[in-house]
């Protein structure tokens, strides 16, 4: 069927694209802009998702020096609050959705010592939104200021604010939106925002989203009534449903899903607001894996490496550390340009436009200090400042941007709402002590159980034999051996796994049993040198532990 699809679409041009991939384990997509991967999202089975939960919260500890308050909801970290959004107040809500960055000291100043102990006394109840999820020692962010995004409005309860997106700058469309939003059927103190998916859409549209907008506040006002504090009233769908919420906008050409259980949900979600964007929602039931066939894997092996190599010769080099995110930019091959400072020039312009897809790409947060190559022209400095902010315009994160400094650095901070992809996704070396960074064993046994299912795609009922690093052993042996039972059960075959202590920890291979065929290897092996006549053979490997299964 799929084949026939494409086929059938080959003759348009694809642009745009969302592909999803759907497993036990974890789900990832892909945002796709004229083949090349824009942006990535991954979401692991029993991993909570809380950036945009309400919760009903019981206040823990107020603390007139850090301006803040501690808030009990109900995990194991308590929620931290600054004072100014414990109140909320339309302007907050605006500079919130709009990525407008005020000074605090402006919103700061309304709080003596002591007021906000009047106000929320110890053990009181408070109703908060995380903005920020916990990350290394720190808890969740949190916000009083309450908005519940649909596919084309944001709804603010407890506001009489209603805008308009500022990244919508045509003025008629402005106005025709603003004349929307006074006829909208709305509750008092219901405050709406039209988000840049709006831009366009028709009065029906907004209708119907301000309907499912309001079903959702009703339900959450109930929890918040009934239910006892510290709870969730409101949880934010999963990464599917918010990539679709947030990401299909007109320009989107399709949404392709490899699971038909996501495929038919999202397509009944999606025409509750817009019946013509039900039919963007594609099924792929095609045989090589979804990733695969939209070389999507290919593109993911390259996007997480330190060095970004440019088209023209110049390379990137991304470092995150703790404190910031080093950002190193070198010409490398580049041979372009009439002069130095002109191959200096397109260099650097190139490579602002990748550092602007990469801190979206990896969801790199923080303090970012980038390095370009040093330019004498200041004319030419302006131009690469203007060419990095311009690539930031489209970013959802809210991000500030200064100018090149006396030392050629440039500082910017990206808001930081969740860990960046390599944060979760790969763990402490255990070879180098944490000074490098290998693949954890949950990707190390997706990645694994993703090539076994390839495998027996292809051969149905072959026998395997998997060999890994002991490490990566003991978590296939202790938490997934019922997706493995599952993978056997649906491709037959049978899988012998051996445990190798000279693999390293992101090396496997997949082996028919039958023919001894080598199916599947990432381990890097040397080109092989004549041996001396008298040497034995000391790169010989310890015995192998054979188990059927991980038990």
């Amino acid at each position: 069927m799929w084949d026939y699809l494409a086929r059938l679409m080959g003759k348009k041009k694809i642009s745009n694209e969302i592909i999803v991939n759907v497993e036990s384990l974890e789900t990832r997509v892909a945002v796709m802009e004229e083949g090349n991967l824009e942006e990535f999202y991954i979401e692991r089975s029993g991993e909570e998702h809380i950036v945009g939960s309400i919760f009903k919260g019981r206040i823990q500890n107020i603390e007139d020096s850090l301006q803040a308050a501690f808030v009990d909801i109900g995990m194991k970290k308590n929620a931290f609050v600054h004072y100014w959004d414990m109140i909320p107040e339309d302007a907050a809500r605006l500079e919130a959705e709009e990525g407008i960055q005020r000074q605090r000291s402006d919103r700061q100043k309304r709080f003596a010592p002591g007021e906000m102990a009047k106000r929320f006394p110890i053990g009181s109840e408070i109703v908060i939104q995380v903005t920020k999820a916990a990350i290394g020692t720190k808890g969740p962010r949190v916000t009083a200021n309450l908005s519940i995004p649909g596919r084309y409005l944001v709804m603010m309860p407890g506001s009489s604010l209603k805008g308009v997106s500022r990244k919508i700058d045509d003025a008629k469309e402005r106005e025709r939106l603003k004349k929307v939003l006074a006829r909208l059927p709305l509750l008092p103190n219901i405050g709406l925002i039209v988000r840049t998916a709006g831009e366009g859409a028709r009065k029906v549209s907004f209708v119907r989203d301000v309907r499912v907008l309001l079903e959702t506040w009703k339900e959450i006002e109930e929890r918040i009534r009934t239910l006892p504090a510290p709870c969730c009233v409101y949880r934010e769908p999963d990464l599917v449903e918010r990539v679709v919420r947030d990401s299909l906008t007109e320009d989107v050409d399709r949404i392709v899903i490899d699971s038909r259980e996501a495929y038919d949900h999202i397509r009944d979600l999606v025409a509750r607001v817009s019946r013509r964007a039900r039919g963007r929602i594609k099924l792929y039931d095609g045989a090589v894996p979804i990733f695969e066939h939209f070389e999507v894997e290919r593109q993911l092996e390259n996007a997480f490496r330190r060095k970004v190599w440019l088209k023209s010769g110049g390379y990137i080099v991304i470092d995150e550390t703790e404190a910031l995110v080093a950002v190193d930019v070198n010409t490398g091959r580049h041979k372009g340009g009439k002069t130095q400072e002109e191959s200096i020039l397109q260099v650097n312009t190139e490579a602002a436009h990748e550092v602007a897809r990469q801190l979206r790409l990896r969801n790199i947060g923080g303090l970012v200090v980038i390095d370009f190559i040093d330019m004498k022209q200041r004319k030419h400095q302006n131009a690469v400042y203007k060419t990095l902010k311009e690539a930031m315009r489209n970013d959802r994160a809210r991000t500030n941007v200064l100018a090149i400094s006396q030392l050629g650095l440039l500082e910017m901070t990206r808001q930081r709402m969740e860990e960046s992809i390599r944060a979760s996704t790969y763990m402490d070396c255990p070879y180098c002590e944490g000074r490098g960074k290998v693949k954890s064993t949950l990707s190390m046994s997706v990645e694994i159980q993703r090539h076994i299912v390839e495998a027996l795609r292809r051969h149905r009922g072959m026998p395997l034999k998997v060999s890994v690093n002991p490490v990566v052993m003991d978590r296939l042996r202790k938490e997934d051996e019922a997706t493995l039972v599952e993978i056997e059960q649906k491709h037959g075959g049978r899988m012998t796994f051996v445990s190798d202590p000279a693999r390293h920890m992101e090396e496997f291979t997949i082996v028919n049993v039958e023919t001894g065929e080598e199916l599947y290897s990432n381990v890097e092996r040397p080109a092989p040198k004549p041996a001396p006549a008298s040497a034995g053979n000391p790169g010989a490997r310890p015995p192998e532990k054979e188990n059927n299964r991980p038990e």
